[in-house]
């Protein structure tokens, strides 16, 4: 018998039952889901040292348990001393078991480890059911030593769903259990 996370067993079972009823959705093919989870970090300091885009990608490749990738500038800024192919910042896009379990992390874990926690604001969502939140710093992963980090970086990070609209994707996300903010 193969792995199947949690929450992919916790989405099958109760989330699209309680959507499907809650929306009036005809078929079970209806039901948003979870695509991708995309996770983004832009690093302007990079143009003077290298190495911390070479930290940032081991760290995030960490977080995520899948290889990070450098991004790379597309022209050239004169203003900010950006020459076109400089390393500006890293990204990784999670899908099926590993986004189930980044997920689980991140809502169980690494969110109520931020300081001051009140829950994530949920004016992140982009109208097309996307939800995009940034966190300040990394260290609120438990994969990251504390010891062993030498920059501070903050990070984007998008869930991207198949929902219509905003109230849908809400609706989804908090069916997972994501900590939003009350009003």
């Amino acid at each position: 018998m193969s792995y199947i996370p949690r929450l992919q067993t916790q989405y099958a079972e109760e989330i699209v039952p309680n959507l499907k009823e809650r929306f009036e959705y005809k078929s079970v093919m209806q039901v948003p889901r979870i695509t991708k989870i995309c996770l983004n970090q832009g690093l302007g300091k990079a143009i003077a040292d290298k190495k911390i885009v070479e930290y940032a990608t081991d760290e995030m490749s960490r977080v995520a348990g899948q290889k990070a990738v450098q991004t790379i500038s597309t022209k050239d800024v004169s203003n900010f001393k950006l020459r076109k192919g400089m390393p500006i910042g890293a990204r990784v896009t999670l899908r099926r078991e590993r986004m189930y379990e980044f997920l689980d992390r991140l809502i169980a874990i690494s969110l109520p480890r931020t300081r001051d926690f009140q829950g994530v604001k949920p004016k992140g969502f982009d109208g097309r059911g996307n939800f995009t939140f940034g966190v300040k710093e990394q260290i609120i992963f438990p994969e990251i030593s504390l010891d062993e980090v030498k920059f501070f970086n903050g990070m984007d990070i998008t869930i991207v769903t198949t929902a219509n609209t905003d109230e849908e994707a809400q609706a989804l996300l908090e069916g997972f259990g994501f900590p939003f903010k009350k009003k």
